[in-house]
C-alpha cells in the first residue's frame, strides 16, 4: 500500500488500555463456550418484537414464575453470537444495562438469550414528549451505561432510540441490543458497516475503522439534537452517501476537509466534490417556539462537543457526566429525591 494512502491511527482518550492486562481469550471470544440453559424451562407467551437479526418474545420460567424476555437470533456467524453473549456477560450488573439471565440452545441453528423484563416503551416513543428536566434525566441515565461499557474495553456501535428502553413509571432505563457492540483495541482496525444510517458517525461514513469508544457519542449527538430540536431524525440521509451530506450541511466543509487532512483519509474526488461547499451553521438557528424550552447555552454546548467531525475532539461519557447541563439531575439525586432516584441504578 502506498504510504500516502496509509491513515494516520489514533487512540482512544479513555479506557484505551483497559483490556490490556486480558489476554487473547478475553476479546478474541472465538474459542469462548456459553453455559446453555434448559430450554424446556421457559414458555413463550407472546411476541412482543422483532429486529433485523433477531424476534423477541415474552415468556414465563417456569421454574421460577419469571416472566422475562426471550430473543430468538436468527442464523448467523456463531462468532458474532459469542461476542454479543461474552459482551453481555462481562457487562452483566453493569448500571443501566439491560441484564443477560441465561442462553439456550434451540437447536443446531438457533440461539436464544434471556433477558430481564422491563416494562418499557422504546425511547423512540418517548422523547419527544419528555419535559425538559426529564431530557437531561434520561440522558444522564444514558450516559451512566455508555460510560460503564467503555470503561470495560467495549463500544456499543448501535446507540439510538429503538435500542433505550424506559419504564417511565420507574424511572428506569435499559440500554439494549448488543449485537453490533465490540471489545475495544487500540490500532485495531474495526468494520465500518455498523450503527444506523441517522446515527453513523464521519468515521462510518468516510470508512475510517481506527475509531473508539466515540463513536457511540456521535450517536448520543444525533439522538440529543433530535430531542431537543424536535426534529426527528436530526440528519436524515437516504443513503450513507447522502447522510454524510446532510452532516456537512450542518458542520460545515472546512470541518471535514480538516478532518480528513488530520487522519489522512482519501475519499473518491468525484465524492468529496459532490459534497459541495457548505459553512457551518449555528445551532441557535434550529431554534424554534416549540422546542425552545428545551434549549439554552448548557445544551448547545454540550451538542457542540457531541457533534464534532474529529471523533478525538468529542466529550467522552465520563465527561459529560460532569457537563454543566446535569447539574439539575445531579442536584436532584444529592437531595435524594425519591422520583428522582427510583430505577437509576440496576438491581438484580
Amino acid at each position: 500500500m502506498d504510504s500516502q494512502s496509509v491513515p494516520v491511527i489514533s487512540k482512544a482518550r479513555v479506557y484505551a488500555d483497559v483490556l490490556a492486562d486480558r489476554g487473547p481469550e478475553f476479546w478474541n471470544y472465538e474459542n469462548f463456550n456459553p453455559e446453555w440453559h434448559d430450554a424446556d424451562d421457559y414458555e413463550i407467551i407472546q411476541k412482543v418484537g422483532r429486529g433485523k437479526y433477531s424476534e423477541v418474545f415474552e415468556a414465563l420460567q417456569t421454574s421460577s414464575d419469571q416472566r422475562v424476555i426471550i430473543k430468538i437470533l436468527k442464523p448467523v456467524k456463531m462468532r458474532k453470537i459469542k461476542r454479543e453473549i461474552k459482551i453481555l456477560q462481562e457487562l452483566r450488573g453493569g448500571v443501566n444495562i439491560i441484564r443477560l439471565l441465561g442462553v439456550i440452545n434451540i437447536n443446531m441453528n438457533n440461539t436464544a438469550l434471556i433477558f430481564e423484563q422491563v416494562k418499557q416503551a422504546d425511547f423512540k416513543h418517548l422523547y419527544f414528549n419528555l419535559s425538559e428536566f426529564d431530557t437531561r434525566y434520561y440522558l444522564y441515565e444514558l450516559l451512566k451505561a455508555l460510560n460503564y461499557c467503555h470503561s470495560k474495553g467495549i463500544m456499543h456501535r448501535d446507540v439510538k432510540p429503538h435500542n433505550i428502553m424506559v419504564d417511565n413509571s420507574m424511572r428506569r432505563l435499559r440500554l439494549i441490543d448488543w449485537g453490533l457492540a465490540e471489545f475495544y483495541r487500540p490500532g485495531q482496525e474495526f468494520n465500518v458497516r455498523v450503527a444506523s444510517r441517522y446515527f453513523k458517525g464521519p468515521e462510518l461514513l468516510v470508512e475510517y475503522g481506527y475509531y473508539d469508544y466515540s463513536l457511540d457519542m456521535w450517536s448520543l449527538g444525533c439522538m440529543f439534537a433530535s430531542m431537543i430540536f424536535r426534529k426527528e431524525p436530526f440528519f436524515s440521509g437516504s443513503d450513507n452517501y447522502d447522510q454524510l451530506v446532510r452532516i456537512v450541511r450542518v458542520l460545515g466543509s472546512q470541518g471535514l476537509d480538516n478532518y480528513l487532512t488530520k487522519y489522512n483519509i482519501h475519499l473518491n474526488p468525484q465524492f468529496k466534490e459532490n459534497l459541495g461547499h457548505h459553512s457551518k451553521k449555528k445551532w441557535d438557528r434550529f431554534i424554534k417556539t416549540e422546542n425552545e424550552y428545551l434549549i439554552n447555552d448548557e445544551a448547545l454546548d454540550f451538542l457542540d462537543k457531541l457533534l464534532r467531525y474529529d471523533h478525538m475532539e468529542r466529550i467522552t461519557a465520563r465527561e459529560a457526566l460532569e457537563h454543566p447541563y446535569f447539574s439539575p439531575v445531579i442536584r436532584a439525586a444529592t437531595h435524594k429525591n425519591p422520583i428522582i432516584d427510583s430505577g437509576s441504578s440496576d438491581t438484580p
